[in-house]
């Protein structure tokens, strides 16, 4: 309801306590204006009641988001008891040969090395400073990542010079009835 009232100047939507923020009259405002009007004063009110219910909600998504993770990571069967996927054969890499694979399936390209007769050691193929492949250098007894000359240890996948400063996520491997198999994924500790 628009009307006058006594002692203002020009009309004021008194259903909504409305004046227009540039001070003119309602019949001068623009119909965009009369069609949809605000109560500028009430518009950035917020009660205590609003404020506190959106606390407590908030909060309790929170500490929901947190029970989650908990039990999601206490009911997550451990690495060792996964059966694994079989990734080459054992004669298949000579000592010093590598071969890439995913692990589990889908993942980032992963990275075979075999370092002894017996020993396979299998990481992350991707630097983890700006995700180049890496390569083994085998004689050196390290991955070496060409696109910034960052390289890791072959052994413990932590870098040991150029930019990287993360350890490349290492994949445990089990040898058996002549294969190599991936058994999981080690976390991340950063």
């Amino acid at each position: 309801m628009i009307q006058n009232q006594r002692g203002l100047e020009g009309p004021h939507d008194l259903d909504h306590g409305t004046t227009p923020p540039d001070g003119r009259p309602i019949g001068e405002q623009p119909k965009w204006r009369r069609d949809f009007p605000i109560d500028w004063a009430q518009d950035e009110y917020v009660s205590r009641r609003e404020l506190v219910k959106f606390m407590v909600l908030t909060s309790a998504a929170m500490v929901v988001g947190q029970f989650w993770i908990v039990l999601k990571s206490a009911f997550r069967p451990p690495a060792s008891l996964s059966p694994g996927v079989a990734i080459a054969r054992v004669d298949e890499l000579s000592i010093g040969g590598a071969k890439t694979f995913t692990y589990p399936e889908g993942s980032t390209p992963r990275l075979l090395v075999r370092t002894g007769a017996a020993s396979f050691v299998a990481y992350d193929q991707l630097c983890t400073h700006l995700l180049c492949p890496v390569v083994p250098a085998f004689e050196d007894g390290r991955l070496h990542c060409p696109c910034h000359n960052g390289w890791f240890d072959l052994e413990t996948g932590r870098p040991v010079a150029g930019p990287p400063q993360r350890a490349l996520p290492r994949i445990f491997v089990e040898i058996r009835d002549g294969s190599v198999y991936a058994t999981g994924v080690e976390e991340s500790t950063t």
